[in-house]
């Protein structure tokens, strides 16, 4: 399948990339492997493992079809997705595809969960195989730049200015500027919040806190990738999107509280 930049919009889209790759330094925790200070070692990899999602997701949406929804089982759509390489690749280099992609699974697993018609999956599936294709080349362009010493090496460790839990705090004070942006409309710079804030200090946590409660890393994965900003494209009301922020921050303390537990027994071990 070919890459989904047109023609006569290489350029333009190259440059938004470009632009996107420089403003952003790769600050991220969690499963994120050496490859991605290797990126064009592994395009091939990559491109392998789009492929290997896209036949996947295919296949469930097909047993789907002809089976029924007892025939699938749609967490496999999360773990598939968290089980390849590409994953960390695309997450490092350009948040919004790596949103899109997210949301596309989620448009998959939930109109399989609804009992949607197959036609109406194959839709969600559709978008979702766009961002896959969308995100190898946007991490092909991230490659280039890479070769030529433009991005900053990638480091798998926690915020270095503050301690994991004070990082939470500021996730929630985040969180409060976006119904801010929002209020004023300026969707776009709300959304930048949202990608930023996720990349640069939920990524610096997500480590420690996997380590005490997956799922709820799970469900905050969704929110800041799918659920919020899906609100704030769909032109929800200030009060639903600030209800879908004070749902999350009720999750950030319940994160917190893991991560000082966890911060407590490691002072008490040293």
């Amino acid at each position: 399948m070919k890459l989904l930049f047109k023609p006569a919009k290489t350029l333009g889209a190259s440059l938004l990339l470009a632009s996107a790759f420089m403003a952003q330094p790769v600050l991220a925790n969690g499963p994120i492997g050496e490859h991605v200070n290797h990126l064009q070692e592994n395009l091939k990899s990559y491109a392998e493992e789009v492929e290997w999602m896209v036949g996947k997701v295919d296949t469930m949406v097909s047993d789907y079809d002809t089976k029924g929804a007892k025939a699938v089982k749609t967490d496999d759509l999360i773990e598939y997705w968290e089980s390849v390489k590409f994953h960390s690749a695309i997450e490092t280099n350009f948040v919004p595809v790596y949103a899109s992609i997210w949301q596309g699974l989620y448009g998959v697993k939930m109109a399989i969960d609804n009992k949607e018609p197959a036609e109406e999956v194959r839709k969600q599936q559709k978008a979702m195989n766009i961002a896959l294709w969308q995100g190898l080349g946007a991490v092909k362009l991230a490659a280039k730049f890479q070769q030529k010493g433009l991005l900053d090496t990638v480091k798998a460790t926690a915020t270095a200015q503050m301690t994991q839990s004070a990082t939470i705090d500021e996730i929630k004070h985040k969180l409060d500027r976006v119904v801010a942006k929002f209020a004023e409309r300026l969707r776009d710079e709300a959304t930048e919040i949202v990608h930023d804030t996720y990349l640069h200090l939920f990524e610096g946590v997500e480590g420690t806190l996997i380590e005490q409660d997956a799922k709820l890393v799970e469900v905050l994965e969704k929110d800041f990738n799918v659920t919020l900003p899906q609100a704030i494209k769909n032109s929800k009301s200030v009060d639903e999107v600030r209800d879908v922020i004070s749902d999350m921050q009720t999750k950030l303390d319940r994160a917190k509280v893991l991560i000082e537990k966890a911060e407590k027994a490691r002072k008490d071990v040293f």
